[in-house]
C-alpha cells in the first residue's frame, strides 16, 4: 500500500487500469506488480466511493529501495483463524532501475548576465507603470520614479532567469518504517540549488526541514526543464541546517542537461550589514520569484530551545536575517546582482512547547559551510565510500566539538570575572559581534562531556580569541591537517572567575545519519540519534537501543514498549547496542513471555512484560548498503515451524489472557 500512498491513491479506492492494463482481479494487479522494476512510474487509474462516476489519474512510482516485504497473499486458515501469508510471486523479478530516459529535445534558453536577454524578450514589458509602493512622494519626479521602478523590476527579472536553471523542487517521502532520527512528519517539499552540475554527478542543497534524514525517496523537479527524476541523499550535516542529494544527469536528456547548470558559489567575502540581496526561489508552479532585500543583521546567533522531545534543532550556527522576506515556509537563496549565491535561504523548525505544534520560519545559511563540503567532494574525503552514479565516492567526514555554545555579550560577561585584557583582545579580534561564546551543554557520550562545564566562558584556542562559531569550526578543521594533537583543542576557558586551559577532544561525524534500524514487536529501535544525545542525557547502561517508533496495533503498542525511551535489558540480559538486542531477541520464542526493562527520556525505570507474535510482527532490519546506496530490509526472527491446533491455541490463549488483564485494569 505504501506505494499508492505516496501517490495520493486514499483507502477503500478501487484501481480500475494500473500501467495501462485493465484491472478486474487481484490476480491481474499482481500480474502487473510482477512486472515492474524498483524505480519504475507507471499511471493509475482508481474510482473512489465518494466519487464513483469518474476516473481519476495519478502516477505511481515503484520503491527503489526495500522499506518493505515482497507483495504477499493472506490466505485465511480456518482451522486456526489465522492469516497465512506467501509470496505473491519471485521478489527476483523487482530489481534497481537504472535505465536512463531522454525526456525529449527541448530547446534551451541562455541567459546573458548583462541583463540583456538572449531570446530577444523585453524583460520589463507591462511593468513599466507600476510605481514605487504604490506612492510618489513630495518632490519626486514622475518620470524619473517610473524609470527607477522598470529597472529596478527588470534587474529582477533577469535575476530570476539567471538562477532560476540552478533552482530545483524536491518531493521528499519518509516510509514510516523509515522515520528515525525524531523525524515527524512523512512528507516535505522544498526548494533546493545546483551547486555541482557535471556529466558524471550532479549535487543540491537544500535544508534539512526538507530533508531530514538519508532514509528518504527523494524526486527532483528542475525549473529549467520540464523533467522529475530520483535524487538520493547523500550526506546529512550534523549540525548545520543543510543536506546534499545527488542526481544522475545522464537521466535529464541531453536536452535537460545542457537547460541545467550549477549556480557560482560566493562564500567570501561574507555578507555585512547593509548589502544589497535578491531572495530568489521557486512557488509550487515552479515559477521563479524574487525580492530585492537588505541584510540586516548577518551574524544572529540562532537560538531555538529545546522543546522537550528528541528532534533535530540548528545549534552553534549564525543566520542571516533581511528587512523584507516572502513568508515562514520560503526556501531559495540569496544572489548578488549576477546572480552568484551568497547564502541558501532554508527554513527552520522548532516546536514551542511539549505537545504544541511546529513553528516554522526562514532564514539565510552562510554558503561556507555547504561550499566547504563540496570542495572535500570533489577532491576526495576521508570517510566511508558511496556508490554515486556507478562510481564510488569518499565522502567527507566532519569534526565537531559535540557542546552546545550560545552568545553572550560582553557587558554581560564582565560581571561573571572577565578581564578587561580578555575583553579588549576579543573587541580586537571582532569589533561587531562583541560577543563571547559561553556553553550551555554538552552532548552525552561526547568527549568533551566530562570536561567542559555549563556556564564555561570559551575565550581562546591555540591562544587564538574565539569569538564566533566560525572560529571554532576553523580550529577544528585545523586538527584534521595536524596529526599533532590527536584530536583536541588547546581551550582556555573561564569558569567560576578562573581562567583555565584544557585540552577537549572533538568528534567525527559523518554524513549519512543513522543507517541502521530494527523492528522487534512493532518497534523500530536505533541507536541513539544526536538530537537525544543533545538533551544531555542517556541511561548508566550506555547507550542502549532507542525506540524510534510503535506501531499501532503491534504488540508493543499493546504492551506499552512506545517511542522515546531506551530498551536496557531483555530477559535480564543486557542490550546496549544493536547487536546486542538482535543477539537476545533472536533467543526468543513465539508468544512468550518476555521481560523488558526500560529507561525513559526523564530517567524513570520501566519493566514491561510481553508477549511478542513473531506471526504478524516478525523482526527485520532496515540496514544501508553504501555499495549500492540503497537501504535493504532483512528478516531476522519469524515463527518456528508449528502445527496449526498448537499455534491456534496459543494464539486464543493470547487473546483470553489480554481480556482478563482488561477487566481488572
Amino acid at each position: 500500500r505504501y506505494i499508492f500512498f505516496k501517490a495520493g491513491v486514499p483507502r477503500h479506492a478501487i484501481i480500475k487500469k494500473f500501467a495501462g492494463q485493465e484491472i478486474s482481479c487481484l490476480e491481474e494487479l499482481i500480474s502487473v506488480l510482477s512486472k515492474l522494476s524498483r524505480g519504475a512510474q507507471v499511471p493509475l487509474e482508481y474510482i473512489s466511493y465518494v466519487d464513483c462516476h469518474r476516473r481519476k489519474l495519478v502516477s505511481v512510482t515503484v520503491d527503489r529501495h526495500e522499506w518493505y516485504a515482497p507483495p504477499q497473499i493472506y490466505t485465511r486458515d480456518d482451522s486456526t483463524g489465522l492469516w497465512i501469508a506467501k509470496p505473491a510471486f519471485q521478489p527476483d523479478s523487482l530489481f534497481l532501475s537504472s535505465a536512463t530516459k531522454d525526456v525529449g529535445n527541448l530547446a534551451s534558453y541562455p541567459i546573458s548576465l548583462t541583463g540583456e536577454p538572449a531570446c530577444g524578450r523585453d524583460v520589463s514589458e507591462g511593468n513599466h507603470q507600476e510605481l514605487v509602493d504604490g506612492f510618489i512622494s513630495k518632490g519626486t519626479n514622475y518620470e524619473e520614479t517610473k524609470l527607477k521602478k522598470s529597472s529596478a523590476t527588470a534587474n529582477a527579472l533577469v535575476i530570476e532567469r539567471v538562477v532560476k536553471s540552478t533552482l530545483v523542487m524536491l518531493q521528499v517521502q519518509v516510509p514510516p518504517s523509515g522515520m528515525l532520527d525524531g523525524v515527524v512528519s512523512q512528507r516535505s517539499s522544498g526548494t533546493g540549488v545546483i551547486i555541482y552540475h557535471t556529466q558524471d554527478m550532479g549535487l543540491v542543497a537544500v535544508d534539512k526541514n526538507t530533508v531530514a534524514v538519508s532514509c528518504s525517496e527523494v524526486m527532483l523537479t528542475f525549473a529549467a526543464f520540464p523533467v522529475e527524476i530520483p535524487g538520493e541523499v547523500v550526506f546529512v550535516h550534523p549540525v548545520h541546517n543543510f543536506a546534499l542529494v545527488s542526481y544522475n544527469p545522464s537521466a535529464l536528456g541531453p536536452a535537460g542537461a545542457s537547460a541545467v547548470r550549477a549556480a557560482e558559489l560566493l562564500p567570501e567575502p561574507a555578507l555585512c550589514r547593509g548589502d544589497s540581496v535578491y531572495l530568489v526561489g521557486l512557488i509550487t508552479s515552479l515559477q521563479a520569484t524574487s525580492r530585492k532585500s537588505v541584510v540586516t543583521n548577518s551574524c544572529n546567533s540562532l537560538t531555538i530551545a529545546s522543546s522537550g522531545y528528541p528532534l533535530y534543532r540548528a545549534t552553534n550556527m549564525e543566520i542571516i536575517e533581511l528587512d523584507t522576506e516572502i513568508g515562514n515556509s520560503f526556501s531559495g537563496v540569496l544572489t548578488d546582482e549576477q546572480g552568484r549565491v551568497r547564502s541558501l535561504w532554508g527554513v527552520f523548525c522548532t516546536q514551542m512547547k511539549l505537545g504544541a505544534g511546529f513553528f516554522q520560519f526562514s532564514k539565510g545559511i552562510p554558503i561556507y559551510a555547504i561550499s566547504q563540503v563540496l570542495d572535500k567532494i570533489i577532491s576526495g574525503g576521508n570517510g566511508p565510500h558511496l556508490l554515486i552514479n556507478g562510481v564510488k565516492r569518499p565522502m567527507p567526514q566532519v569534526r565537531i566539538l559535540e557542546v552546545e555554545l550560545k552568545p553572550k555579550l560582553l557587558s554581560k560577561a564582565r560581571s561573571l570575572g572577565l578581564s578587561d585584557l580578555r575583553i579588549k583582545a576579543l573587541v580586537n579580534k571582532d569589533p561587531i559581534r562583541r560577543q563571547v561564546l559561553q556553553v550551555e551543554g554538552c552532548w552525552t557520550g561526547s568527549k568533551a562531556e566530562n570536561l567542559l562545564e555549563q556556564g564555561d566562558m570559551v575565550l581562546a584556542i591555540n591562544n587564538e580569541p574565539v569569538t564566533c562559531f566560525r572560529d571554532i569550526e576553523n580550529a577544528c578543521q585545523a586538527l584534521d591537517q595536524s596529526n599533532t594533537n590527536d584530536g583536541k583543542l588547546q581551550m582556555t576557558i573561564l569558569r567560576q572567575g578562573r581562567e583555565i586551559e584544557l585540552l577537549v577532544g572533538t568528534d567525527v561525524r559523518d554524513g549519512n545519519g543513522t543507517t541502521r534500524a530494527v523492528c522487534w514487536c512493532g518497534c523500530i529501535v536505533q541507536d541513539t540519534h544526536l538530537a537525544v544525545r543533545a538533551l544531555g542525557f542517556l541511561p548508566k547502561e550506555g547507550r542502549g537501543v532507542y525506540v524510534a517508533r510503535c506501531f499501532y496495533g503491534s504488540p508493543g503498542h499493546r504492551y506499552g514498549l512506545y517511542a522515546v525511551k531506551w530498551v536496557v535489558e531483555i530477559n535480564g540480559k543486557p542490550t546496549p547496542d544493536l547487536d546486542s538486542f538482535v543477539d537476545v531477541t533472536k533467543e526468543l520464542e513465539h508468544a512468550e513471555f518476555v521481560r523488558v526493562r526500560t529507561v525513559q527520556l526523564n530517567g524513570n525505570p520501566q519493566l514491561l512484560t510481553m508477549k511478542p507474535d513473531f506471526h504478524y510482527w516478525p523482526t527485520w532490519e532496515l540496514r544501508f548498503n553504501p555499495e549500492t546506496l540503497a537501504w535493504h530490509r532483512n528478516v531476522i526472527k519469524v515463527p518456528n515451524c508449528m502445527c496449526g491446533c498448537e499455534l491456534y491455541t496459543r494464539v486464543q490463549n493470547c487473546r483470553t489472557e489480554l481480556a482478563g488483564r482488561t477487566k481488572l485494569q
